[in-house]
């Protein structure tokens, strides 16, 4: 398998990319899956593909915000049949590294909870917000404790972002060493 900068002018990857976005998340992609996947080609960002013998299996890219210095992930996704294999931690890896290398300090994103996937979404995140995320648990494998095994952290959470209920949890890491103060 190869992990490499996505070729933004093969239309058999593209056409794989959005198979992979609308059968991952068809709620969000559905018929949209194909203008997503020109919108995540603009040059300013980075596209990341996971090439196994000329199949797509997954894919990362990032946003850059806050001038260069913030960069959003998103998306990540890797064929279901392949998760569990370290292809995600392969591509957060590699898109660390091109993230730094663009002048990037910090990588945020949001994992949302859609589906009660943790106790973040029985409560009401208004009231004692930041002991709630504190105690956060995992109820349905949500892939925040993916990210946190990254060095991710939860920095806040967006209640009811995706309906009630349904918050949108907020995570960042540093990627390069704070430099020493003079």
């Amino acid at each position: 398998m190869i992990i490499s900068e996505f070729d933004r002018n093969n239309p058999v990857l593209k056409d794989q990319l959005s198979d992979l976005l609308r059968l991952t998340w068809p709620e969000e992609y559905g018929d949209s899956s194909a203008e997503e996947v020109e919108e995540m080609m603009n040059p300013e960002r980075i596209a990341v593909a996971a090439v196994d013998q000329d199949e797509l299996v997954g894919f990362i890219g990032a946003i850059p915000q806050y001038g260069i210095t913030g960069w959003e992930l998103h998306p990540l996704v890797v064929e279901s049949s392949r998760r569990k294999n370290q292809i995600g931690t392969r591509l957060v890896n590699y898109l660390e590294k091109e993230v730094a290398s663009r002048g990037g300090i910090t990588i945020y994103l949001g994992t949302d909870d859609l589906d009660h996937g943790t106790t973040l979404s029985q409560t009401d995140l208004y009231e004692h917000t930041f002991d709630k995320v504190a105690s956060i648990q995992n109820l349905r494998e949500h892939p925040y404790e993916f990210y946190e095994k990254l060095g991710y952290k939860i920095v806040g959470v967006l209640p009811n972002a995706n309906g009630w209920d349904k918050p949108d949890i907020w995570m960042a890491k540093t990627i390069i060493p704070r430099p020493d103060s003079q």
